[in-house]
């Protein structure tokens, strides 16, 4: 019979459970990114132009 490699194991949970704490933070980055565009700053190409004319 065949011995169990713990270790592998472990490592793969370990890596699978990094993985979904990173995927949550990126997520709640997102969630947050939209509310600071919501306002975004006024263009200043068009200034210029407005001077000119």
């Amino acid at each position: 019979m065949a011995q169990q490699n713990y270790t592998f194991a472990k490592r793969q949970r370990d890596l699978a459970k990094k993985q979904k704490k990173e995927e949550k933070r990126l997520r709640k980055l997102d969630a947050k990114q939209p509310v600071a565009e919501e306002n975004p700053p006024k263009p200043v190409a068009d200034e210029p132009a407005a001077a000119g004319t």
